[in-house]
């Protein structure tokens, strides 16, 4: 169902509250930005994937192996590890100058204790946190795509094909993923990578080639739950 969005304000929204642990539907795939791919990487994937609809690759985190399912540990937790800006700023948007609202969101819906404006009509701290990150995931967008742009210019994305089977028998095949390709990576001249590494994009780039060892680990926890419901 499409976003029913009103644009914050005071006049509209004086006693607006949000709910503490923002209501999340936490996904199992979250898109992710450049900022955030040391933190993701210490607990998830990190994969390029690209959008349906306009064929652009952006860069995610994979929580869980299929839709519904979330294998890191405590991902779907206030004091989670690692939360993506995308699932903490959940409920809100940007517009042009201003903050929009999805009112049918439920971190809006019972439980909603926290104001977002104090009495005299200031934003109260918990929207503060709101404006703070979404300028990082806004701007963090526009940086993920020019380090996505320059990977692709030096040829360093590559398809990944995971297929793996399960002590209960099922068998998942992760399709439509690409990951950095660390056999061009090698291969790069030296001023190719002097020139990743002055940018910050040599880090990133090993931290989502790093990250892949977390298939592993949400392999085997999806396994121990399977052997805990046996």
């Amino acid at each position: 169902m499409a976003e029913r969005l009103e644009i914050l304000n005071i006049e509209a929204h004086r006693e607006l509250c949000v709910r503490r642990d923002a209501g999340r539907r936490h996904a199992h795939f979250v898109m992710i930005v450049l900022q955030e791919f040391a933190a993701a990487a210490s607990s998830c994937p990190i994969f390029f994937a690209k959008d349906p609809e306009t064929g652009e690759f952006y860069a995610a985190a994979l929580f869980g192996f299929q839709p519904g399912e979330l294998l890191v540990e405590g991902a779907d937790e206030e004091n989670a590890a690692f939360t993506p800006l995308e699932v903490q700023r959940q409920g809100f948007f940007v517009s042009g100058e201003n903050i929009a609202i999805d009112r049918d969101h439920p971190r809006f819906g019972q439980g909603a204790t926290i104001p977002l404006f104090e009495d005299d009509g200031m934003p109260s701290s918990a929207l503060r946190k709101i404006q703070r990150l979404l300028g990082q995931l806004h701007g963090g967008i526009d940086a993920t795509r020019a380090f996505i742009g320059e990977l692709l210019r030096l040829k360093l994305i590559e398809p990944i094909d995971i297929s793996m089977t399960f002590d209960d028998g099922q068998s998942l095949t992760l399709d439509g993923l690409y990951t950095v390709s660390r056999d061009s990576l090698n291969e790069l001249h030296d001023s190719d990578i002097i020139s990743l590494f002055r940018s910050g994009y040599l880090q990133a780039a090993l931290c989502a080639i790093q990250s892949l060892n977390q298939v592993a680990v949400l392999a085997r926890r999806r396994n121990e739950r399977l052997t805990a419901q046996a």
